[in-house]
């Protein structure tokens, strides 16, 4: 039993959705999985677990930002044996082609955060997922003909930064699509575990044009992503 998450052994399966927002998480347990248990409300962070199409699939919400997938993260890969993390989240596009409600799949992730400065010193570590599970999305995604992109996102440790727009400017020059706040974590994460881990992203804001998905939408809706994230788990 961990100490944020608190569930039994065996109550978590193998493999994992993680969306920050854990009224998303409990969203997709009542509509997407079958018979799906409820192991853990603490600090209101649901978790459930339950069938997809006779795979067992648990479902835990992580908060935002890089401390909070951090602590969800690694008791979930200590504790609980998870090996496959799929982050199912929200992200501001930073470039024109990647438009609101479209899907994107991070193949890498910059980031101005601290944590692998102070994992790795002078080394800069390059997050990335694992190609498997990024080819099976890609492709399932093409298949059932959905917006779907692949490409960097820039995981961020402050969502109200004063240097937003002089950054957003910088890292789309150089080709990444979006702003996040979790995937260097995960993909840091499931290197040291050697797990495998992919962020599907739905575009929820326009850091070019201030459009943006209204809040309760974000909690029930996404559906495509959802759905995704679900076959190739």
């Amino acid at each position: 039993m961990s100490l944020h998450i608190g569930a039994k052994e065996g109550q978590i399966a193998e493999r994992v959705l993680l969306p920050g927002d854990p009224l998303r998480a409990k969203y997709i347990a009542e509509h997407f999985l079958e018979h799906p248990v409820c192991y853990t409300t603490i600090r209101g962070m649901f978790g459930f677990t339950g069938m997809y199409q006779g795979k067992r699939v648990s479902v835990q919400g992580t908060g935002m930002g890089i401390p909070s997938i951090s602590i969800y993260g690694n008791e979930l890969l200590q504790v609980y044996g998870a090996k496959r993390l799929i982050r199912i989240g929200t992200c501001g596009s930073m470039r024109k082609e990647l438009g609101i409600r479209e899907i994107l799949l991070a193949n890498g992730a910059a980031t101005d955060s601290a944590v692998n400065h102070e994992r790795f010193g002078s080394i800069s570590f390059a997050p990335v997922p694992d190609f498997p599970l990024l080819f099976s999305a890609y492709t399932e995604g093409m298949k059932l003909k959905m917006p779907i992109h692949v490409g960097q996102v820039f995981t961020s440790d402050q969502f109200y930064d004063d240097r937003l727009k002089e950054k957003t400017e910088l890292l789309a020059s150089y080709g990444v699509l979006a702003c996040d706040m979790e995937t260097a974590e995960l993909y840091t994460l499931a290197a040291k575990y050697q797990v495998q881990a992919l962020t599907i992203l739905t575009v929820s804001d326009s850091l070019l044009t201030g459009e943006n998905v209204p809040p309760k939408e974000r909690e029930t809706t996404f559906g495509d992503m959802m759905r995704l994230a679900l076959e190739i788990i």
